[in-house]
């Protein structure tokens, strides 16, 4: 099992920049891949972003694309999402994902491809 805290979620000003965290702990030597997935009231969750632990690549939905940047600490099991330049529209609640189970099959945007979740951290933006 593989559990996951994220933080860094808060009130921030449209243009304004927030960096959330995702510490996972538990059988992190399987994770294949870490997501940040969102949901707004009213909404399906999400796809933002996704990082590949094999080979650290990195992937995007367009609305963030060139505002958001993911990394990854492996040596502290730590996943961040840098957000710039955020928008009324990325007020959502964030949620951190892994996927702990092999696979050949690389499919990052998809809330089914995950195995485990954390309980997200609220950003709202205000305009």
């Amino acid at each position: 099992q593989v559990q996951l805290v994220e933080s860094g979620g808060s009130l921030v000003q449209a243009g304004g920049s927030l960096r959330l965290s995702c510490i996972a702990s538990g059988r992190t030597s399987s994770v294949v891949a870490f997501g940040w997935f969102r949901q707004a009231p009213g909404k399906e969750r999400e796809f933002v972003s996704a990082i590949k632990m094999s080979d650290d690549n990195t992937y995007y939905d367009d609305s963030v694309k060139g505002r958001f940047t993911i990394s990854s600490d492996n040596g502290k099991n730590t996943v961040y999402l840098q957000m710039n330049n955020l928008k009324s529209e990325d007020t959502a609640v964030y949620y951190c994902a892994v996927r702990a189970r092999h696979t050949t099959v690389i499919y990052v945007r998809s809330t089914m491809w995950y195995d485990y979740w954390g309980q997200g951290t609220q950003v709202t933006v205000s305009s």
